[in-house]
Parts: structure tokens; sequence; C-alpha cells
């Protein structure tokens, strides 16, 4: 009866120090994601839109790219959407480019949100979370401005009005 406690008791108290040693090491290293520094060259990263074709944002260099993250469950995602939208409409041609990258929900869900929207930017789905970990997003929605040398040049977390996603298409124009 002794040993049979023994063992109990030690297996108890291995869990123990193994929660306090994940507890330790996972407050040690969070603050290690990667944050994106304005200034800096924007993490390069390949995503597939609904239409099936890639985006690399490394692709986009020359032009400026006005990248934002978002979801369906985002309601000031879902507000500023028509301004981004009208916007991309104004710059598309002016070497303005819009990248919507979804935060890994179902294509379904992705494609029936942008039509009920009738949205017209090319949006793509982080189903692995890579990308949002490389940009340390965390809350939705934010945007990156990124110039035509594929530097960071502003980040916004928030919500956007018409004007601000203007003024900050303007930055990005080259």
């Amino acid at each position: 009866m002794k040993k049979r406690r023994l063992w109990i008791r030690t297996v108890i108290l291995s869990l123990l120090v193994l929660a306090v040693g994940y507890s330790l090491y996972a407050n040690a290293t969070k603050d290690k994601v990667q944050k994106v520094e304005i200034g800096e060259k924007a993490p390069d990263f390949e995503l597939v839109d609904l239409n099936g074709e890639k985006h690399r944002l490394s692709d986009y260099e020359g032009q400026g790219v006005f990248l934002n993250f978002w979801g369906t469950f985002c309601k000031p995602c879902e507000e500023e959407f028509p301004y981004i939208d009208h916007q991309y409409q104004q710059f598309k041609g002016q070497g303005v480019q819009v990248l919507a990258v979804n935060v890994g929900e179902t294509e379904f869900a992705v494609n029936q949100f942008m039509k009920r929207l009738n949205l017209t930017f090319p949006t793509v789905i982080d189903k692995t979370g890579d990308v949002q970990t490389a940009y340390g997003i965390n809350p939705l929605p934010i945007t990156f401005l990124i110039d035509k040398d594929g530097k960071v040049v502003k980040s916004h977390t928030g919500q956007l009005t018409e004007a601000m996603v203007k003024e900050f298409m303007e930055q990005i124009q080259p």
C-alpha cells in the first residue's frame, strides 16, 4: 500500500513540476513573437486567394500594399470593407494594391462574406496562422501600409473610416 501511495505522489509531483516548467517557459518566450517594425522590410509570405491564385507579398514590390487582417466575425472589419473596396477602385490603377488576409476561416464563409458585401479586392486565407504570427496579429482589424520598397511605413489597429483609408493609400502610392 505504501509503494502505491509513493508512486501516485511521485506522478502528481512530476505533473506539477511539468506544469510549472511549461508556465515559466511560456512566459519567458511570449514576447518573442515576431513583431513587425515600422521602417523594416515586411515579412514575406505566399497565400492563395479565393480563385486559387497565389499571392506573394514580395511580388508587389514597386507598388504600395494596403495589407489588412480580418475575420468574418469582426464587425469593425465588415464596416470598413466597403471603404477599402471603394478606395481600391480609385487607387488600383495608381500603383496601390489591397491584400486582405483572413484569419483562417473556411473558404465557404469567406466567399459568402465577400459576395454579400460585393467586394472586389484580393482576399487570401491564412489557414495555418503563420502569417498572423509573423505579423503579431491581435486584435482585429489591423492594417499595415507597405511602401514600394517592401518596407512597413505604418500600422493601424482598429476600424478605419473612408477618409483614413484614402489617406493611407495616398501615403503608399509610388
